[in-house]
């Protein structure tokens, strides 16, 4: 046999047990990476602790850490997943004009972040007091940035975007006033109406660009 992942194998031979026992492996992970987040989501993360995971999931408190070393391990898990989910979406359709490319990335961000802003607030929080969750915070946020300023560039050169703008900056700028109106409004619970605020933010990246919808 040889190690998949902290409490999976994979056998080398055809035995068909070994493949419901990396089945089952996989189940059990997935679970406490689901106990974990409503775990998480109920008491946060400094009141989380494994032992309330393990209940949650239903597994004994030694099979926690088969597959995660610590309650920091498996919310390292979890807040990767989460930026994966919020900052990484499928390309848009080719063709599309530039205002239909933004305001598209824009609708689907601001789904993903309604989808996982009870653990967005919780990884949002932690960031605060961790520099290692701090540093995965701004290495996502990053890569978010670089292919946002990449379109931006690319819709420069085309004539098609405000040439007088710094690109990166822009994309930073941007990507805080969209982050904070949705704290705001998902997780702080600020009254908005959904639609008036969605149009809002797209109309003001669309007038920053200078670009026509």
């Amino acid at each position: 046999m040889e190690s998949l992942e902290r409490g999976e194998v994979i056998c080398q031979h055809p035995d068909s047990r070994c493949g419901f026992a990396v089945a089952a492996g996989r189940a059990t992970r997935d679970a406490l990476l689901d106990a974990a987040t409503r775990v998480f989501e109920r008491v946060g993360f400094l009141d989380a602790r494994v032992e309330l995971i393990a209940q949650e999931a239903e597994v004994s408190y030694g099979t926690f850490y088969r597959y995660f070393e610590s309650k920091e391990d498996i919310f390292r898990e979890l807040s990767t997943r989460l930026f994966n989910d919020v900052h990484l979406r499928e390309p848009v359709a080719p063709g599309r004009t530039p205002a239909e490319r933004l305001i598209a990335s824009n609708r689907a961000y601001y789904q993903a972040y309604r989808r996982n802003s009870r653990m967005m607030a919780i990884v949002e929080q932690v960031a605060t007091f961790n520099s290692d969750f701090r540093e995965l915070r701004h290495q996502h946020r990053a890569q978010w940035i670089e292919r946002t300023a990449a379109a931006i560039s690319r819709w420069q050169d085309e004539g098609r975007a405000r040439a007088g703008i710094d690109p990166t900056m822009a994309a930073r700028a941007m990507a805080a006033m969209v982050d904070h109106s949705l704290y705001l409004w998902l997780v702080q619970g600020e009254d908005a109406d959904e639609t008036k605020l969605l149009d809002t933010l797209d109309q003001m990246c669309l007038g920053a660009l200078g670009i026509d919808d």
